[in-house]
């Protein structure tokens, strides 16, 4: 592995060098787990965090916020310490330097939008297992984790066992520190992995903590489709957002519609060039937007030239990610689901009224330290789901919880973003229960249900711990 040092890092990423000229003999790291030789990147760190580093014996640490007297630790401890005004470009640098030390010769895919960016990568993920292709890909189940808001994605790379065939990152459409939009972070993040392919699932509204319109979430994900030098992008021709940014590709680009295009669905199954590709029967999942990750997963594996029969075997072979529509019981039916902004919430509600003849209990996890905005936007979707189905009152019950037994201090509901919610279901007319604790409110809902009915449960952070909660609540009840 090629050595670098310290100053060549500080000018590629446009920081300040503080103490000597060192050599980076290791990868890209966080503090915990540094080895000797590495480099860590931290968003912010003070002297504590310096002295720890040079315990460690890393070569370098690279900080957007150097807190206290980390600067005087770091002259004193003789420790180099890279100052940056935009942390993103650091991680920008260790996720190029991993992939070109470790993964060069890799076919590269890009999966960014709004919603179902993890379960499209993931999907292709397995296509590209059922090729036999040693494949590395950063989506998982949780949302908050393999971000490239940090160098996981890098370390995880370089730790790899294996030569790397296919690499499938899902970049935010839109990332943020508490203070600041990372603006241009899917732009600055794809030209980073310089992709073969770039699939775009679709825009919708969410991040309203960090912008302020559609038009500002439809810029931010268009810069996955800038970057793109020579490759193919996988763009959602039924998101009018997403169909415009064909106009922003470059002569060296082609593109696959899926939705209407050369990968669209029918009653019997998913078509290629209008050839069924994959019959409805052996389908996984059969809800609409399950239907359009599948799309979106079989347009980028076209676009790296897989086999037909792969692409199909692949997709008939795939089990979900934890809290995509997973079933957590049967009676009563619990599904699981993450639900997290107005377009998802919608869809989830529509895919659950759908099945007949049940009652449902809704419990809904309110987003914590997201802002009002957010909360509103969701409550009112919620109002949507429920009304445009036509249900009553007799039809569903809605439990809402702050989760606040589960949840850490980054994800806590406030104050306002408790009321607007609730205010926004009373202004409605929705019956519903509150409960604080994420327990309480699965408990009620198991206690209100008969064994036919059906409890859905959605949100992000607030009910991501939701299956131990299920399992608690039926061990302690002895059901």
């Amino acid at each position: 592995m090629t050595e670098i040092k310290t100053s060549f890092v500080a000018d590629k990423i446009n920081g300040d060098l503080v103490g000597p000229d060192n050599k980076i003999s290791g990868t890209f790291n966080f503090l915990n787990s540094a080895s000797p030789g590495d480099a860590v990147i931290r968003y912010w760190i003070d002297e504590n965090g310096i002295r720890i580093a040079a315990e460690k014996e890393v070569s370098c640490v690279i900080t957007e916020d150097a807190r206290g007297s980390a600067i005087k630790a770091a002259e004193d401890l003789g420790i180099s310490l890279i100052t940056v005004e935009r942390i993103e470009i650091a991680n920008a640098f260790a996720l190029k330097w991993a992939i070109d030390t470790f993964a060069k010769d890799s076919k590269k895919v890009v999966v960014t939008g709004t919603n179902g960016k993890s379960t499209t990568a993931h999907l292709l993920y397995n296509i590209l297992n059922e090729a036999g292709y040693s494949t590395y890909c950063n989506a998982d189940a949780q949302s908050e984790f393999n971000t490239l808001i940090d160098p996981m994605v890098s370390k995880q790379i370089a730790e790899y066992n294996q030569d790397i065939e296919y690499l499938i990152i899902e970049v935010s459409e839109v990332q943020g520190l508490p203070d600041r939009l990372m603006e241009n972070h899917p732009y600055i993040m794809t030209q980073a992995i310089n992709p073969d392919v770039v699939v775009v699932t679709n825009i919708a509204l969410d991040h309203v903590n960090l912008v302020n319109s559609i038009h500002e979430m439809f810029t931010e994900t268009a810069g996955s489709v800038k970057a793109l030098e020579n490759g193919c992008a996988v763009l959602n021709s039924l998101d009018p957002l997403v169909y415009k940014m064909k106009d922003l590709l470059k002569p060296s680009n082609n593109y696959i519609f899926f939705g209407e295009g050369e990968i669209s669905s029918k009653k019997d199954g998913i078509y290629y060039k209008d050839k069924l590709l994959i019959e409805e029967k052996i389908l996984p999942f059969k809800s609409e937007h399950f239907i359009y990750n599948i799309m979106a997963a079989v347009g980028a594996a076209v676009a790296l030239g897989v086999d037909n029969e792969i692409i199909r075997k692949g997709v008939a072979s795939y089990q979900a990610l934890d809290r995509r529509f997973s079933i957590l019981n049967q009676k009563p039916l619990i599904i699981d689901d993450f639900a997290h902004n107005p377009e998802g919430i919608i869809a989830t509600i529509k895919n659950i009224t759908s099945l007949p003849n049940a009652n449902i209990i809704i419990v809904s996890a309110i987003r914590g330290s997201r802002g009002w905005e957010i909360n509103k936007f969701n409550a009112d979707a919620l109002v949507e789901g429920l009304k445009s189905k036509g249900l009553s009152d007799s039809d569903y019950n809605l439990i809402i919880t702050s989760s606040v037994d589960v949840v850490d201090s980054a994800n806590l509901v406030t104050a306002d973003e408790k009321d607007v919610y609730l205010k926004i279901l009373r202004n409605e007319n929705i019956d519903f229960v509150f409960k604080d604790k994420l327990y309480d409110a699965i408990k009620y809902a198991i206690l209100s249900a008969k064994r036919d009915d059906i409890i859905l449960l959605i949100g992000a952070q607030g009910m991501d711990p939701a299956q131990k909660v299920v399992k608690d609540v039926f061990k302690n009840l002895d059901l």
